[in-house]
This record gives C-alpha cells, sequence and structure tokens, in this order.
C-alpha cells in the first residue's frame, strides 16, 4: 500500500484530534476513522466521516425524538424487520464517506452505481502517480466459458503464461509512464525536465496511461444503497479485485451498524429471494411430487441455480 510518510502523519494528526458531539455516533468505527485499510497491492479503503449509527434506523423508523429504546433486542428485532420487508427509507437516513484507491478499470466498473456521491483525484490538475495494479499470478486466469463477462477463477494460467503476462503488464506500465511524463515535461515532483519545451497538456497526456493505474476518489453514499452495492460486489460472482473492496467495506459497516449488518446478512446475503415458478417447483417437491426443468417454467439456468440451492 502507497501512501507517504507525509499522509500517514496527517492520519495520525487527525485521529489525534478529538471533538466533543452529542450526535450518535459508532464507537467501534471511531476506532478505525481515518485508517487505511490495505485493498490489492497499492490500494486502501479508509472512512473519513460518516453520519448515524443503528439507533439513526429505529429512530427514522419510529419518527421518534429518541435515539431508540432501552431494550437492544427491540431495535435489533425492528431493523431485522425492516430488512426484510424491504423498508429501505430508514436505512437511507446513515451515510458514510470513503476515501478509497483504487485501479482505473475497476473505478469504470464502480462507477456505475449511481447513487453516490463522487469526487476524483483530477489527472487535469495533478501529475498522476507511479502506481499500477498488478496481479498477483494466483489471480490470472482464463476467461470463463460460461460467463462471458468475466474470467473462470479455478483456471488459473500456467506458470509460462503466468510469466509472459506479467512481463507485458510491467513493462507496459513503465513505458506508458514514462512517455507520460516526457509528454507533459515534468517529472513525478511537477519539476520541468527540459526548459526548451513546454510539454504537452496533462489533461491530453493522460490519455496515453493504462486502465491499471491507480486513481483516488471520494465516495459518499447512504446505507441503503452502499447495502444494495455490497450485496452485488461482495459476491463470489463479482470481479476479484472489486470483491476486495467490498470485503473491507463490508467488515466497515460491521463496525459502523452492526444491527443493520446483521440483518444484512441474515436477510440479504445468506438469504435468496425466488421467482413465482420456483416457489412452484419448491413446493411440489416439499409434497413429494417429481419435477424437473422441462415441466417446471424456469430456464434451465434458473433450474440449475435453484438445484444449487436447495442441495
Amino acid at each position: 500500500m502507497a501512501i507517504k510518510k507525509e499522509q500517514i502523519d496527517e492520519i495520525e494528526n487527525l485521529r489525534s484530534n478529538f471533538t466533543q458531539t452529542i450526535r450518535p455516533t459508532s464507537p467501534d468505527l471511531e476506532e478505525v476513522l481515518y485508517k487505511p485499510f490495505q485493498a490489492l497491492d497499492h490500494g486502501f479503503v479508509r472512512v473519513v466521516d460518516y453520519m448515524g449509527n443503528d439507533s439513526s434506523v429505529v429512530q427514522a423508523a419510529r419518527v421518534s425524538y429518541g435515539s431508540g429504546t432501552k431494550k437492544v433486542n427491540v431495535d435489533k428485532a425492528l431493523i431485522n424487520y425492516l430488512m426484510a420487508h424491504r423498508h429501505t427509507t430508514p436505512f437511507e437516513m446513515c451515510e458514510i464517506k470513503f476515501h478509497i484507491k483504487l485501479p482505473i478499470f475497476i473505478a469504470r466498473q464502480w462507477i456505475r452505481h449511481r447513487t453516490a456521491s463522487v469526487n476524483e483525484y483530477s489527472a487535469r490538475y495533478s501529475i498522476m502517480e507511479d502506481e499500477f495494479y498488478i496481479p498477483s499470478p494466483q489471480h490470472l486466469s482464463a476467461q470463463s466459458k460460461i460467463n462471458h463477462q468475466g474470467r473462470d477463477e479455478s483456471k488459473i494460467l500456467n506458470h509460462q503464461e503466468q510469466k509472459r503476462v506479467l512481463e507485458i503488464l510491467k513493462k507496459d506500465s513503465e513505458n506508458s509512464y514514462q512517455h507520460y511524463l516526457e509528454m507533459i515535461n515534468q517529472d513525478t515532483n511537477g519539476n520541468v525536465i527540459d526548459n526548451q519545451k513546454d510539454g504537452l497538456a496533462r489533461e491530453l497526456a493522460r490519455m496515453n496511461l493504462p486502465l491499471n493505474c491507480y486513481t483516488q476518489w471520494y465516495w459518499k453514499i447512504d446505507l441503503h444503497n452502499l447495502l444494495h452495492f455490497l450485496n452485488l460486489r461482495a459476491d463470489s460472482h463479482a470481479q476479484y479485485e472489486i470483491r476486495i473492496y467490498a470485503e473491507i467495506m463490508l467488515d466497515i459497516v460491521k463496525k459502523w451498524v452492526p444491527n443493520c449488518y446483521h440483518a444484512f446478512m441474515k436477510n440479504n446475503k445468506s438469504g435468496k429471494n425466488f421467482s413465482g415458478p420456483a416457489i412452484e417447483v419448491i413446493k411440489k417437491m416439499i409434497n413429494g411430487q417429481k419435477v424437473n426443468q422441462e415441466s417446471s417454467d424456469l430456464s434451465q439456468r434458473e433450474w440449475d441455480e435453484l438445484m444449487k440451492i436447495i442441495k
């Protein structure tokens, strides 16, 4: 994880400044506030601000003057009910702001979740850092024969292919970055390389940087939409690289709103929603009736997924 000493000092300085507040807080999240959690080789996730906690969800659901009830189990049961029955607006009352460093190709996948406020590092204003995501050999997989938009994680490239792929990635990353600096006529610190040249504008030179170059952004989102993001991205079907970030953020949610986290895991991550035809199949199987894909109103893929869950 590439964090400079001055950045670490800044984080420690922030963490040493305590401010008294009467707003609802989360003690476990306060413990890790501002701290970076490493993701991939050079990336990280850290919380820079948040609003609300479990009691804020309860307060919003009841439109009460207090922070909840004196009985924790009552609040926990209400949160579980809200989650199970998809009463989403109380969860929108909590918000969290992340500082995330990630490869550009993951950022472009991530940005499809349009329910957050985003402010990204500007390559028009600043010089991009020479940091590139290089996968570990065990994550160099072949294209899936079934899933046309992803890899087959069980089919790792052989050693010779791995070596060649890594050589290409490293060489191309280094070359593109050196050409980037040459075009802007500046070094990584912004010093002019050749006083006889003007140098290309940064907004144009950045086009030559590869998608494994790291970018950074602030990403602010409410709890309801964050859980939707995590339901999709902290999933075995999600791309490995974005899944790493989602798993870190899921652990942060557990620290921030533990009751909401457990309700989410119980009703979303561990639970499943079934279509009408799938429920009919399950009913017939419970009643001892023989049923197959041809006699159901399910496609072969739907049938296979249902059988995988049941068995």
